[in-house]
Parts: structure tokens; C-alpha cells; sequence
């Protein structure tokens, strides 16, 4: 009968468990939050559910808590019946927040499925999903990334299983991903919660979203949680979560394998065709799918056809034909899934690859030229671009782009100068006029309104500015002096003159200098009558050192009554060159500002025995090393630069010279740093310092180290020794306060230059305080005390409290020797032989700060009475 009794009780509490259970709902398996932006301030949010058919369990509606506050009851607005099982339901709501600000959108579920191996108790643990939407009108309108691909894939025990959330952000926003912990009530963190168990590892790629388990040791379920990050000119704009469980089971079956997929670039109006060839070692049937953006386009969507499948490998093509519409700054991402037919359980093979659809490149580019612009006109683009990008260049590039080469940077050899939504441009370099003797060339690049950018033209169009007015051709540094200086300033004389409205004549040369390389101080200097005489010898002037300046001829119709400048004036400068002394060399840069272009420079050096200047290297560089120098000897040198300029279609050559300057090599570089070694030796109390000689590494002339120090990690290093020698690469080092400290080395070179300091090496102190666990408070002279067994220098203070049994506090000290003589707190009574306990806080100077080490053990207290120990 009792056992009767026992069986009946055991199946009603069984009963009683499985219905709560079916209560409880434990259905829910995946699900995320999504959302568009209908206006400045409201949202419609989409809630995406995957849940399992056979609990018997749907959710017909759900509360959305909108995180300003307010909570919202949405019903189910459609499902959707997946393979293996798995329910679909999509709840749409929308909601207007009061204003800007960061809303967190929570949709939470009474329960977990039962027995989620990485979540503790999950049929007890609440279901929740979170978007953080940011409000914020500054940023434009803005929709999350919809998750096209959905997580109800299985995964084999000690089988790579990947998973991709198929992310599509219609504003062609970037996107990161990462993972997150799963989220429990009121959307916190699941206590307790770990990413599943992986024989090798388990991850995500935060550009591709590519998630890879290396992978299941374990039969069972799992869950994790993908947090999906969207990015706007670098600025977080917000965030969804996807919380999916995976499934393990153990089989033979081994997933399929897809070929390598490319990345394809093409020009808007090609196809994009990718052939997806897959194989199964089973020799199961194979099918393939594929989602991304181009699917769900309403304007020529893609497709993807089989072309044969048979078991143990299928072969299916990926097709796309482009229009205006598909062109985006952001890459295309397509997601393709092969699966296997396994009669127990279906495995895949996910990959990915992306589609660029790239703007046309704009046509029937020309351009004209004046006296000191150019003028540009192009097609109008058939895209519909929202402006079009100019780019020059100074000579022509013949250079040819590759398929997926958009726009142009410097690293192009170009500069941008302008843009426009027109289909004409005035290229005046900014308002300072271009200037004669120079071929400007030009390409353009269509901008679309989400900043994608075409092809370059395909056309580069050049020209020479219409003659007119004076090209200056030379400045020349003649003589190098401080106070008779001489340069030499050439020009070309003006061609055609007799083409420009109202100059007449008779003409006049204006000469102007300004003592710098810009032409911010420029000064009428000297006129020139007519037209022919084109050099001007400038003297007086003090051309040694650094000195530079700079020149502009202005021609002017000089008849009275009618006098005005003729076209925008040219500026040029003499060559200006830095020398930099170093150890054994001297560096040398060059500086300029002209309208010619120069080809090569010639490095000049004294030659002491024939008081010649000697060429000594030619370079393209305007930067010049001239090393295997002897330090503190005079070394004196000049430049001369070969270039050439335009005249109309005619190329000249021009040469001009710079001043003459001197330096003394001398070693101001500083000594590579030491690596530094650290050790303690606790038994001495010291630590012990080595490193590296750099002489034998990195320098030749290292003779000292400095040691730097400091107690606390984190704080300035203060110098404490200098050690004489390069050989000398030890010591040892007492602190006075702590052992522990931070340490780092330099070393100084022959002509006192100090190298960077070595990384700083840390030690903690010797963490060396203990106590007894036995003393006998007797009298006899012989351990009556119960004290510190190690030395206390260290140790600021103490607070020690020892207990009996029964928890009552019977003596407390700050000493840190303890000095306890065996009497209760207050009292001269001794305390009884027995156990007691203790606890003691410790306060180190730590190489952190000052920090509490907390101690806790037993005391035996024997007293001359003791028979046997009694537990106070």
C-alpha cells in the first residue's frame, strides 16, 4: 500500500511539473527587434519570434516596452512556417517618441526552453530581446539592418557550425558585430551565462558577421546572442540583438562544402553572374539558397537558378542584372547556403561573397582655357548623380583604373579642386588663379546622394592657359651674401598681347618681392618700359642662411587714361633648403614655390682642396641625405634645380640655383633605449635590474644609463642613479618604503643625448606577513607572546581581531607585531587552551597604492594547565 501511495505521489508531481512547463511556454528559440524610421520622432518597430511548433504554445500578442516609459500590447501580425518545425510570427507596431534620445525597445517572455545548457536554469529564466534606437534629427532618417537569413540551422557534434544573420541595411550604413550575453528579465544579463563550449574556439568576424563554432564537444542546446552595431561616418547611430538557440546532435553526416566565392565589381547596367559549385563527402542531394539585399529589390531583383544537382554535388548560378537604382557606396553582401538532404539531420555550408555596383563614368568631358582659369563641360550623367567631383593634375597620367576603382584621392596624383551639380565648371585655384607654363589636366567623378562615387572619366582633357601676359621662367640665386646678395629673376615676354581687348600699349613691367616663399609681403620694388626687357637683377639683399623670396611681374597697359592690369600676375620663389645636422650626415630639404615643374635637383658639396663646388648626387627627392660625414668638420653645399614649363604647347627648360649654406655634423639623434629585465629576490629585500647594451644592437657610443623609479605603477618615474660605462648593465636596487615599484632604463650617448626610456618593468612587494597558528601564554618565558612571524617594515598597519567559537570577539590590535599575551580584551584574565580564529586585514604598500590583504586562520593557545585542548 505505501508503495502504492509513493508511485501515485510521484506521478502527480511529475504531472504537475510538465503542465507548469506548458504554461510557462518554454517555445521561444530565436528572435530580434527591428525597426524603420517613419518621421523625425516615430518608429515602426518590427518584432521577429522563431519559436517551436510542437510546444503547442503561440503567442498571439506581446508587450513592447518602449523605453520612454510606455508599454504597448502588439499583436501577432503574420507567421510563417519554416522547416524543422520552427514558427515564424512577425508583430508590427509603431510609436512616437516625446523627443530626441537613446530608447532602449524590450520585448521580454516568461521563459526559456528547458534545458539550455549555457544558461542556468533556463525554463525558469525570462526570454528577452532589445533595440537601441537613437533619436536624433540630426542624423537623417534612419532603418535598422532587416536579418535575411534565419537562424534555424542544426549543428553536429565535432562539426564546424557557422551561422550569418544576413544583414541588410537598406541605407547602406556600416555594421559591426559582436557577440553579447543573452539577456534575462528587464533585459539584463543572464547570471551565470557563457558562450557555449567549443573544441577549439567560437567566434564572430565583426565586418562580415560570420559566426564560427569550432566546435560542439557536446550533444544539447545552446543560445547565444549576435549584437549588431550600425555606423554612420564613423558615428554609432544604433544597435539590435539576435538571441538564437542552436541545436547540437551527434550523427555521421559531415556538412557539404562550397567552392571559393568572388567579390564582383562591375559598372551599372552589366550582369553579376557568380557560379556556386558544392560538394557533399555523403554524397547527399544538395540545394542551395541565397539572401541579401539584391533579392529584395522591387526593381530587377536578383535570382539564383540551379543548373544541375546530383548526389553529392550541385552546381547553381547567382544572377543580377543592374540598373541605376542598385548603385550604393556600400558593397552588396550576398549570403549563400548549401544544405545537404540527410534523412537525420540537415548540415550546411555558409559563405558569402559581395556585389559592388559601381556608377558610370562620366562622358564628353572638355575643357578651355583662359588667361588664368580653365573652363570644363561634360554629359550630364544617366544615373541621376547629386554632383560631380573635379580633379587635376599637373602633367598627364595615362593611367588606367581597374573594375572596382572609384573616385580619385592624392595618392592618384591628383587634387581635388571643386565640385558641381551642374554639368560645367571654372577651375581658378580657388579664387588665386592658375598661372602660365603649366599643363593642367583633368578627370571627374560622378557623387551619388549617399556619397557612392563612379568610375573616373574615362577621357583625361588637358591645356595650357591662353598667352597673354609674362611667364616667369627663373629665380636664381646669384650670390650668396648677407649683405650683396644678388638673384636673378627671368621671365618670358608676353605673346600675342595684341589679342586682348583694349591693351594697346604703350606696357609696363611691375616688379614686386616679398621676403618670404607665399607672396604675403610683397612690395613694388622696380618698373620695366616695354616689353622686351624680361631680367631683373635683383642685388642688396642678405641671401645667406634661410633667407628666401619671392616675385611677381605684373604687366600693365600704361597709356594715360586706359592703364589696367593685364591678366593675373605669376608668383615664384628662389629655391629654399634646410640642412639639419645628424651624427655623420646632414639632411638636407628643399622648399619652393613655382609655376614650373621641377624634374631633378643637383646636390652641390665644397670640395676643401679645390675651393669648387662638386656634384655630389641628383635627386628627385626634395629631401637629401648626405651621409659618411665626419662630426664637427664644416660641410657647405648648394642646389641647383632642372625643371621645365609650358609656353602655349612649346616646353622649356628652366635651371635656377639656390643659396650657399653650411653645417657642422654633430650627433643629436638620440641612442636607441635598453630592454630592461626585472627581478626580485625576496629573501634579500632587493631587486635586481639587467639589460641590454645598445652598442652591440643599435649605437656605437652609448657610455652611461640613467635608472628611473617609482613606488607606484602608473606614476612619473623619478631618476635615482647614473651608471658610468656601456658595459655596466646591472644593478641592484633597495627601496626604502616598499619592494614593490616600477622601474625603466636609458642610456646616454658620447654626446649626451638620452635615448627613450625602455618599458617600464613593475614588481609587487614580497607579500611575506604571516602569523603563528600556535602560542603558550604560560609564563615561561617561551613563546608567551603571540607575534608576526616576518619582518613588518613594510607593512603599514593592521587591524586584527581573533575569536572563540563561539564568535566572541577576545582581543583586537592595529599593531602589526600582534603582541597578543593570551588575556581577553580589557581583562587580565587568560583565556582558556583551545582553537580560536582569527581575521586580519593587512594594509601593504602595494605597487597599486596601499591596498588590504585580508588573512584569516586558527591560534592554538596551550597553557602549563593543558590536559587535553578545550574549544573555547
Amino acid at each position: 500500500m505505501k508503495i502504492k501511495i509513493l508511485y501515485i505521489t510521484l506521478f502527480l508531481v511529475l504531472f504537475l511539473i510538465v503542465n507548469t512547463f506548458r504554461v510557462k511556454a518554454t517555445h521561444n528559440r530565436a528572435g530580434e527587434i527591428t525597426y524603420k524610421q517613419i518621421s523625425n520622432l516615430t518608429y515602426e518597430i518590427t518584432v521577429t519570434t522563431y519559436t517551436y511548433k510542437l510546444s503547442g504554445v503561440f503567442r498571439l500578442e506581446l508587450d513592447v516596452e518602449w523605453g520612454d516609459g510606455t508599454i504597448s500590447t502588439v499583436e501577432r501580425t503574420d507567421s510563417i512556417s519554416l522547416p524543422d518545425y520552427y514558427i515564424r510570427s512577425i508583430y508590427v507596431a509603431r510609436h512616437t517618441y516625446p523627443g530626441p534620445g537613446i530608447f532602449e525597445v524590450l520585448v521580454q517572455d516568461p521563459n526559456r526552453n528547458y534545458g539550455v545548457l549555457n544558461i542556468p536554469n533556463s525554463v525558469n529564466t525570462v526570454f528577452s530581446i532589445k533595440t537601441i534606437i537613437f533619436v536624433n534629427p540630426d542624423l537623417g532618417l534612419n532603418n535598422t539592418p532587416v536579418l535575411l537569413n534565419p537562424p534555424i540551422d542544426k549543428a553536429a557534434q565535432y562539426r564546424i557550425f557557422t551561422h550569418n544573420p544576413g544583414a541588410y541595411d537598406q541605407d547602406g550604413d556600416s555594421l559591426s558585430y559582436k557577440f553579447t550575453d543573452c539577456t534575462g528579465e528587464n533585459g539584463e544579463p543572464i547570471a551565470g551565462y557563457s558562450l557555449p563550449p567549443a573544441t577549439t574556439s567560437i567566434s564572430i568576424d565583426p565586418v562580415t558577421g560570420l559566426m564560427v563554432w569550432d566546435s560542439p564537444p557536446e550533444t544539447g542546446k545552446y543560445n547565444i546572442a549576435i549584437n549588431i552595431e550600425e555606423w554612420r561616418q564613423k558615428i554609432k547611430i544604433g544597435s539590435i540583438t539576435r538571441d538564437m538557440q542552436i541545436d547540437v546532435y551527434a550523427t555521421d553526416n559531415h556538412n557539404p562544402l562550397n567552392d571559393e566565392l568572388q567579390d564582383i565589381c562591375l559598372p551599372v547596367g552589366d550582369t553579376a553572374k557568380q557560379i556556386i559549385y558544392s560538394t557533399d563527402p555523403d554524397l547527399n542531394m544538395i540545394s542551395h539558397s541565397a539572401v541579401g539585399g539584391p533579392f529584395i529589390f522591387s526593381s530587377g531583383p536578383a535570382k539564383i537558378e540551379t543548373i544541375s544537382s546530383v548526389p553529392g554535388e550541385a552546381i547553381s548560378q547567382f544572377s543580377w542584372v543592374t540598373n541605376c537604382s542598385h548603385i550604393r557606396k556600400s558593397p552588396f553582401e550576398i549570403l549563400v547556403t548549401a544544405k545537404d538532404n540527410h534523412p537525420d539531420i540537415n548540415l550546411v555550408d555558409i559563405d558569402q561573397f559581395t556585389v559592388k555596383v559601381i556608377g558610370p563614368a562620366p562622358t564628353g568631358l572638355k575643357v578651355e582655357p583662359g588667361n588664368a582659369f580653365s573652363r570644363l563641360s561634360w554629359d550630364t550623367c544617366q544615373c541621376n548623380a547629386s554632383k560631380y567631383l573635379i580633379y587635376r593634375r599637373d602633367i598627364p597620367s595615362y593611367y588606367s583604373f581597374d573594375s572596382c576603382t572609384t573616385g580619385l584621392t592624392e595618392d592618384d596624383g591628383y587634387i581635388f579642386v571643386g565640385e558641381s551639380t551642374d554639368s560645367i565648371f571654372i577651375d581658378n585655384d580657388f579664387g588665386e588663379g592658375l598661372v602660365q607654363g603649366i599643363e593642367y589636366c583633368y578627370r571627374i567623378v560622378a557623387e551619388y546622394a549617399d556619397g557612392a562615387q563612379s568610375y573616373p572619366s574615362d577621357e583625361e582633357v588637358c591645356v595650357s592657359l591662353a598667352p597673354g601676359f609674362p611667364i616667369i621662367t627663373n629665380v636664381s640665386i646669384l650670390n650668396t651674401d648677407e649683405t650683396n646678395g644678388e638673384i636673378m629673376v627671368r621671365w618670358d615676354k608676353p605673346d600675342r598681347i595684341d589679342t586682348i581687348p583694349g591693351a594697346t600699349g604703350p606696357y609696363k613691367y611691375l616688379v614686386y618681392r616679398s621676403d618670404e616663399m607665399f607672396g604675403m609681403r610683397l612690395d613694388l620694388i622696380d618698373s620695366i618700359a616695354g616689353l622686351n626687357d624680361t631680367t631683373y637683377m635683383d642685388s642688396g639683399l642678405n641671401t645667406a642662411d634661410s633667407s628666401v623670396y619671392s616675385y611677381e611681374i605684373a604687366l600693365y597697359n600704361d597709356a594715360p587714361g586706359n592703364r589696367f592690369r593685364i591678366g593675373t600676375p605669376q608668383l615664384a620663389s628662389s629655391l629654399l633648403f634646410k640642412l639639419t645636422p645628424a651624427d655623420n650626415m646632414v639632411i638636407m630639404e628643399i622648399n619652393k614655390n613655382t609655376p614650373w615643374l621641377d624634374n631633378e635637383y643637383v646636390i652641390y658639396r665644397l670640395n676643401e682642396s679645390t675651393m669648387q663646388f662638386d656634384s655630389i648626387a641628383t635627386t628627385i627627392s626634395r629631401n637629401f641625405t648626405d651621409t659618411g660625414l665626419a662630426n664637427g668638420s664644416m660641410n657647405c653645399y648648394k642646389v641647383k634645380s632642372n625643371g621645365t614649363y609650358k609656353d602655349g604647347l612649346a616646353e622649356h627648360q628652366t635651371f635656377n640655383w639656390s643659396n650657399e649654406q653650411c653645417e657642422i655634423p654633430e650627433d643629436y639623434q638620440r641612442p636607441c633605449p635598453p630592454e630592461l629585465n626585472l627581478q626580485s629576490s625576496c629573501d634579500s629585500l632587493i631587486n635586481i635590474l639587467n639589460w641590454t647594451n645598445p652598442n652591440l644592437i643599435c649605437a656605437d657610443d652609448v657610455i652611461a644609463y640613467k635608472i628611473y623609479f617609482s613606488m607606484l605603477y602608473g606614476s612619473s618615474l623619478d631618476s635615482i642613479v647614473r651608471i658610468e660605462g656601456a658595459e655596466n648593465n646591472n644593478y641592484t636596487h633597495t627601496p626604502e618604503e616598499s619592494m614593490g615599484g616600477c622601474y625603466a632604463v636609458s642610456a646616454v650617448d658620447s654626446f649626451g643625448n638620452e635615448s627613450n626610456l625602455s618599458y617600464v618593468r613593475c614588481v609587487d612587494i614580497c607579500s611575506y606577513y604571516k602569523l603563528p597558528n600556535v602560542f603558550s601564554p604560560n609564563g615561561d618565558n617561551l613563546n608567551d607572546f603571540f607575534i608576526a612571524e616576518n619582518p613588518l617594515d613594510y607593512v603599514k598597519k593592521v587591524d586584527m581581531k581573533i575569536f572563540n567559537r563561539w564568535g566572541e570577539l577576545v582581543f583586537q590590535t592595529d599593531n602589526p607585531l600582534i603582541e597578543w599575551d593570551g588575556k581577553r580584551r580589557g581583562t587580565n584574565t587568560p583565556v582558556s587552551a583551545g582553537v580560536y580564529y582569527y581575521i586580519c586585514d593587512v594594509w601593504e604598500p602595494r605597487v597599486t597604492g596601499l591596498e588590504v590583504r585580508n588573512i584569516v586562520g586558527f591560534i592554538h593557545v596551550y597553557t602549563e594547565s593543558t590536559g587535553s585542548v578545550i574549544y573555547e
